[in-house]
C-alpha cells in the first residue's frame, strides 16, 4: 500500500498544501458579509482538512486507517467544491480564483477516489 503512493506522497502532501493556501488567499479577497463569513468558515475548514488527513492517512496505521483517511480527503475535497460555488465573489479576477479553485477540488476528488480503487483492488 505505501508503496503505491510512496513516489506521489510529497507531490500531493505539497499540492494539499497548496490548495489550502489558496483557498485562505481567495476568501480575504472576498466580501465579509453575513452569508459569506459562514460559508468561508466552513471553506477553509474543509480545504485544510484535504492535505491534514492526507497527511494522517501517510502515518500508515495499518489499511483501515489509511482507507478511513483517503475516504475523508475525498469528501472533504468534494465539500470545498460545494463551499465554493456558493460563496459570493467580487470581481472577475475572484471568479476566475474560484473557477480554479473548483477545478482543484475536483481533480483532488478523482485523485483519491483512484487512489481508494486502487488500494481496494490490491
Amino acid at each position: 500500500m505505501a508503496e503505491s503512493i510512496s513516489g506521489k506522497r510529497y507531490d500531493l502532501e505539497e499540492r494539499t498544501l497548496n490548495f489550502a493556501k489558496e483557498v485562505i488567499k481567495f476568501v480575504r479577497k472576498q466580501p465579509q458579509d453575513i452569508a459569506n463569513r459562514e460559508i468561508i468558515k466552513q471553506l477553509i475548514r474543509s480545504a485544510c482538512s484535504v492535505g491534514a488527513n492526507y497527511i494522517e492517512a501517510n502515518d500508515n496505521l495499518g489499511g483501515r486507517d489509511f482507507l478511513m483517511r483517503i475516504r475523508i480527503c475525498r469528501k472533504e475535497a468534494r465539500e470545498s467544491r460545494y463551499w465554493l460555488t456558493l460563496i459570493e465573489v467580487v470581481n472577475q479576477e475572484s471568479e476566475n480564483q474560484r473557477k480554479a479553485l473548483i477545478q482543484e477540488s475536483t481533480e483532488l476528488t478523482k485523485i483519491f477516489a483512484s487512489i481508494l480503487q486502487k488500494t481496494k483492488s490490491t
